[in-house]
Parts: structure tokens; C-alpha cells; sequence
């Protein structure tokens, strides 16, 4: 006699809770108007996307207590009324809440029906809570995918200089909240690399990142992050090499290379260029920092046939100089074939070596470059002889130009 009634009583409560159903759908969307604000603030698009879901759960839960056995594809049921449109409008954490709504609604409506309806919608809305991680931890893990394979789509375009139309739009896609001038940073990938620690201590700098692994070889693009999303630190109180500094930790071992700041993202091929070419000589340097400025490397850069390099070269040393004071670029030559002696270079311009010293000092003024110092030493004498030999080619050049045009006035004549 029990065994008939049981399922006769089921068969009563599923007939009462389709009747019902509509009512506790009007009833559920109230609740959820009365008790969430961010579900009122919604757009109208939204708050029926977010309605479609909840009326699905409902009649899911009626086909779930007809048959529990088939709560896998039920409950991701729900989810399929509006999967976009809910995990664009709505958190995790919305969606839950969304979820506890729905079912004191409902567990409100059947108080009355025994403790086992009661029972079964608790059970249900667990699964229902489950699915609901699921589906937003595949939609996440999904976004990282394709996320990573965008970054590194970007940085591939940064180092290669192939920028496009597109690379704009792929930028704001990533998230990018740089503004301002922008630095490449390469380095070695280290053994157990862990690109989260990296952006974190990036954030931290107020500092946002594009990050690119090529095997062996780390390439970080960094950018000052807006004022909102600054770090511990105010970025703006810290320069590029320093930020490279902080840095420094999550890269490998070896040479570590900062190129020059360019004005913006879409123009960081000039600086990611400059990078990779003094990550390729840094080597010859053997005292060289780390991290490393690539234009402390131009002569390294230079001799290895680095255009950009020796293109810096002249125009930010010779030109300068040459511009300013022809005294200027013959004292600079002298001190340096001298060996950086003051009183030889005296001598062999017949001046006192306070004027060699006063000389010197307006050479540092006008370029930024201490001639005193090796290092810099080399980089002056390399921008000198790089711009004594285009001196040279564009002497050469203009006999050939003014010949050239003389023949052709003679043919036409």
C-alpha cells in the first residue's frame, strides 16, 4: 500500500509544481529585484538574460524530481538559456546569489508539501551551485588560453615590427592599462618560470606587462600603469631602469637588457629592436650590469653592424658637437687619441690644460657623456669615427651627385 502511495504522491507533486511553476517564476524575478541591486541596475537586456536563467532553473528542478538520474545534463541546461550573455553580465559570486534566491522562493512555495520535496531541492540546488562553478571555471580557464595566445601574438608583432591596424584593438582586448612612455625589457627565461609572480611584482611597481617566452629567451614590454591602478609604489617616482631592477629576480640568468622608452605601446618595436640587439652583444661587455641599458651598449651594437646603433651614434654625439663647436670635437679627438691625458692633449693643442679640462666639461653639458670615464671614452670614440666615416661617404657622395647632374644637363642640352 506504501509503495502505491509514494509514487502517487510524486506524481501529485510533480502535476502541483508545473501549475505552480509560472508563479514562482514571477515571484523568483521579484525577490531578486527587491533583494539585489546590482540585478535592478542591470540594462533590461541583461536582467532578462540573467530571467531566462533563473526560470530555467526552475524547470529544470520540476524535470530533475521526475528523474534525479539525469541531473548532469539538467543542471548544465540551465546554463545553455544564456551562457554568454550571464558570464558577461554577471559574477560567480552574482550567480550564487542568484541560485540562493531562486531556491528559498521555492523552498518557501513547498513548505508545505513534506520534508522530501524540501530534501530533493537542496540536494538540487548543490549541483545546480557545482555547475554554476564549472561553467565559469572553464569560461576562465578558456579567456587565459586565449588571453596567452594573444599576449604573445602582441609581443611577437612588438619584436618583429610588423605592427598592423589591428595591434591597437589587440592591445585593448588584452587589457592594457599603460599610459605614457613604454620600455622592452629581454632577458633569460629561467629554469621555473613563473609568469604570475612576475605580473605580480610588476603590479606591485604600478606597473603593467606584456609577456613573451621564446624559448630560452624572456621579453617583457612594461608601462606605467593609470593612476587607479597604481601599486605599493607610485610608478611614476621610479625611472625604467630601476623598474628593470625590481624586476630583475624573475628573469634568468645572464645578461638582462633594457631598451631606450618609446612614447607609447604601438611604438614599442623601436625599444624592443634596441633590446634584442644589445641582449645579442651584451657579452662583449665584460663588466657589463644587469640589468643593462642598450644604449650603453652602442659601440658592442655598432660593431656588430647595428644601423640603429651607429645611426644613435652620430646623431646624439657627433652632430651634437659638431653643431656647437668645431673646438669641442677637436679637443674630444685629441683627449681620446691621447690616452685621456690632460697635459698631452694640452700640448698638442697649445692650450692650457684648464681649457682641455673647461672643453671637456662642455662636451659632458652638451651630449650627457663624461669623456673621463673608459666606458664612455669608447662610446664618444666610436660615435667619432662613425661620423668622421659619414662625413667621408657624404663627401664622397656629393662630387658623384654634382657630376652626375652635370651629364644630364649636357644630353639634354
Amino acid at each position: 500500500m506504501t509503495g502505491t502511495a509514494e509514487p502517487d504522491q510524486k506524481a501529485e507533486t510533480l502535476a502541483w509544481l508545473r501549475r505552480i511553476s509560472g508563479d514562482l517564476a514571477t515571484a523568483t524575478l521579484k525577490r531578486l529585484e527587491d533583494t539585489l541591486p546590482w540585478y535592478r541596475e542591470m540594462p533590461p537586456g541583461r536582467r532578462s538574460a540573467v530571467g531566462l536563467v533563473a526560470q530555467a532553473g526552475i524547470s529544470s528542478f520540476i524535470q530533475w524530481y521526475e528523474d534525479p538520474d539525469a541531473t548532469p545534463w539538467i543542471a548544465a541546461d540551465i546554463f545553455a538559456a544564456a551562457p554568454r550573455e550571464l558570464l558577461r553580465s554577471v559574477s560567480l559570486q552574482q550567480t550564487l546569489q542568484l541560485i540562493r534566491v531562486t531556491v528559498e522562493v521555492t523552498e518557501e512555495r513547498v513548505a508545505g508539501r513534506g520534508g522530501r520535496v524540501r530534501e530533493a531541492i537542496l540536494k538540487y540546488s548543490r549541483d545546480v551551485a557545482f555547475a554554476a562553478a564549472d561553467v565559469y571555471a572553464r569560461a576562465a580557464e578558456a579567456r587565459g588560453l586565449w588571453d596567452a595566445r594573444l599576449e604573445a601574438l602582441v609581443v611577437d608583432s612588438i619584436l618583429s615590427g610588423e605592427a598592423d591596424a589591428e595591434l591597437p584593438s589587440r592591445i585593448a582586448a588584452l587589457g592594457w592599462h599603460g599610459h605614457g612612455e613604454v620600455c622592452v625589457l629581454v632577458g633569460t627565461t629561467p629554469p621555473q618560470f613563473d609568469v604570475d609572480h612576475l605580473r605580480r611584482a610588476a603590479r606591485k611597481l604600478g606597473v603593467d606587462v606584456l609577456i613573451g617566452v621564446q624559448g630560452s629567451r624572456l621579453v617583457v614590454v612594461m608601462g606605467r600603469s593609470e593612476p587607479d591602478d597604481r601599486g605599493e609604489e607610485h610608478a611614476a617616482e621610479l625611472a625604467f631602469p630601476d623598474i628593470a631592477s625590481r624586476l630583475e629576480a624573475g628573469f634568468g640568468p645572464g645578461h638582462l637588457v633594457l631598451g631606450p622608452p618609446v612614447p607609447a605601446l604601438v611604438d614599442a618595436s623601436a625599444s624592443a629592436r634596441a633590446a634584442l640587439a644589445g641582449f645579442a652583444v651584451a657579452r662583449a661587455w665584460r663588466h657589463a650590469p644587469r640589468p643593462v641599458e642598450a644604449d650603453d651598449l652602442l659601440p658592442e651594437r655598432a660593431l656588430a653592424g647595428d644601423a640603429l646603433a651607429k645611426q644613435t651614434l652620430v646623431e646624439r654625439i657627433y652632430r651634437p658637437l659638431q653643431a656647437h663647436s668645431a673646438d669641442l670635437v677637436t679637443t674630444l679627438w685629441s683627449y681620446l687619441d691621447n690616452g685621456r691625458s690632460l697635459e698631452a692633449t694640452a700640448r698638442e693643442l697649445f692650450v692650457h690644460p684648464n681649457t682641455v679640462r673647461y672643453r671637456l666639461k662642455r662636451v659632458s653639458e652638451v651630449i650627457g657623456w663624461d669623456a673621463t670615464g673608459p666606458r664612455e671614452a669608447l662610446i664618444l670614440q666610436s660615435a667619432l669615427i662613425l661620423g668622421q666615416v659619414t662625413s667621408l661617404d657624404g663627401a664622397r657622395r656629393r662630387p658623384q651627385v654634382a657630376a652626375s647632374h652635370k651629364r644630364s644637363g649636357v644630353s639634354s642640352s
